[in-house]
């Protein structure tokens, strides 16, 4: 990303963007909406198990730490374990840009 793009762009609408392009990223986005406050491992295991990904843990933190990097996913630490929290309110700058561009100009006969 150059500092144009930053200056172009209200907040990380960029960086929101990066994290929803990837299927994997959207699928955890995804299971953390359906159950919040999900460890690792559980969410390793239901990528597998609810979704056919087979995806080490490694991969999957890979995955998380971009997802923390546009904000999308927050983490606390409860004892030896990390768990991952959902946080849409990025998606609000990501909105307000794509509900900002014109429509499409309709077809005339």
């Amino acid at each position: 990303m150059t500092g144009n793009q930053e200056v172009a762009y209200p907040g990380h609408v960029d960086i929101v963007f990066q994290a929803l392009a990837h299927p994997a990223r959207r699928i955890l986005l995804e299971e953390l909406a359906a159950r919040n406050d999900q460890s690792l491992f559980e969410l390793t295991v239901r990528l597998i198990n609810d979704h056919g990904l087979a995806m080490t843990r490694q991969a999957v933190t890979k995955h998380l730490a971009l997802l923390r990097e546009a904000g999308l996913v927050t983490t606390t630490v409860q004892g030896r374990t990390t768990v991952h929290h959902l946080d849409t309110s990025p998606l609000t700058d990501a909105r307000q840009w794509m509900d900002s561009l014109p429509p499409p100009p309709k077809d005339t006969p």
